[in-house]
């Protein structure tokens, strides 16, 4: 269950002493091949880490043999020295795997790199190379669960899934419990498939994936800097399945990686799925999922175990999306609390005493729908995120 299930693959996760006591705090996954595929997504946000940067010049090239990533720094708004910082990442990445026991005929140009932790700050080298060094002795074909270990900030568990397909499998790791939002969700995620497949293809199933599930889970609204997503294609199943296939698999792995980073989300006691129903549009059903998703007076009253679909409905009014007011319906758990815009079912109904729970919002205005996956806000998220940095 995880990025070695994939033929052809290794990991590791060391501890650097980057993060306080023994805690891993160094990964890395490499591709031992045949092919070396790649294909990423990254942060929308302007205020780009070094990391994204440099990952994003070597996705251009679309062959990735090895991604090193560390937690404990973030290694954004580092100016100049955190860039120069990232390439001698990349540089004793590739050096270190030249000299391994298994030598791969690597340079700088095939590492892609991730970092994250607190913003600002420059990443302790005489730290995280040595890591990389200790990190490139310790691969193994089960190295997975370490690796994603090590990429944890404030996670609670390690995150890891798999799908297998008709002998050929994808694996995938993430990390991610704050700053959930689009675009992407606040994540670093390694992706990993044995399948046959180009780099049209790799790059077409990762979009859709994404566009699918870590944009569509929104935990507090705030965008990374760090944001990454890397799916790593190698070809040693020999087998090539269909474009259809292969989205459908990294798509499912994306689903299950999306739905543990909502449900370790910073201070959650809800994890809530909304589903906008009836739209004229996806745009439409994803821009209202997302304003309820965002609304702190919806998260708060989750939270108080109030179904105050009155603060719902007034989130949808705040979109552009397609609707009359007096035909919205809202139900909470299944209760449709509001019918045509007003008071409906006896609000006392709603059962609020779990920890899932579904808000559906029906437009009355087409046939597209969509679901977004948010959390609530608790004095826990408050706490734990007001304190991060001390």
């Amino acid at each position: 269950m995880s990025v070695t299930h994939p033929k052809g693959f290794r990991a590791a996760g060391v501890a650097a002493g980057l993060k306080t006591g023994d805690a891993r705090d160094v990964a890395l996954v490499v591709n031992d091949g045949p092919d070396a595929i790649a294909a990423g997504v990254f942060t929308a946000n302007r205020v780009k880490a070094a990391p994204v940067l440099w990952s994003q010049q070597v996705l251009r090239g679309g062959i990735v043999r090895a991604v090193v990533l560390n937690s404990g720094g973030a290694n954004a708004c580092t100016g100049s020295q955190g860039f120069r910082d990232t390439h001698a990442t990349a540089e004793h990445t590739a050096a270190a795997l030249r000299g391994g026991s298994k030598p791969l005929l690597i340079g700088a140009g095939d590492v892609a790199v991730c970092s994250t932790g607190l913003i600002g700050e420059l990443l302790p080298m005489d730290k995280l190379l040595p890591g990389v060094t200790a990190a490139t002795r310790a691969l193994t074909t089960d190295g997975g669960p370490a690796a994603a270990e090590a990429i944890m900030t404030t996670d609670t568990v390690p995150k890891n899934a798999v799908v297998s397909g008709d002998g050929w499998s994808v694996g995938g790791m993430a990390k991610g419990a704050g700053m959930l939002a689009p675009a992407l969700a606040t994540m670093l995620v390694v992706l990993t498939t044995d399948a046959v497949a180009g780099t049209e293809a790799l790059d077409a199933a990762l979009r859709e994936a994404t566009r699918l599930t870590f944009d569509r889970i929104d935990a507090d609204g705030c965008m990374s800097t760090n944001d990454t997503v890397l799916l790593l294609a190698n070809g040693a199943a020999n087998v090539e399945p269909t474009q259809q296939e292969l989205t459908a698999a990294v798509t499912a792995v994306c689903q299950d990686l999306a739905e543990q980073l909502i449900a370790d989300a910073e201070g959650a006691t809800k994890h809530i799925a909304i589903e906008v129903l009836g739209a004229a549009s996806e745009a439409d059903a994803v821009e209202v999922g997302r304003s309820v998703a965002r609304n702190n007076l919806v998260k708060t009253a989750l939270f108080g175990n109030d179904p105050n679909w009155g603060r719902i409905l007034a989130a949808v009014g705040t979109t552009s999306a397609a609707f009359e007011p007096d035909r919205v319906d809202v139900a909470v758990n299944g209760v449709w609390v509001c019918r045509g815009g007003a008071a409906a079912e006896d609000r006392s109904k709603v059962d609020l005493s779990g920890r899932d729970v579904t808000i559906q919002v029906h437009l009355h205005e087409g046939e597209l729908s969509a679901t977004i996956r948010t959390t609530d806000l608790s004095h826990a998220y408050v706490h734990e995120n007001s304190a991060y940095s001390s």
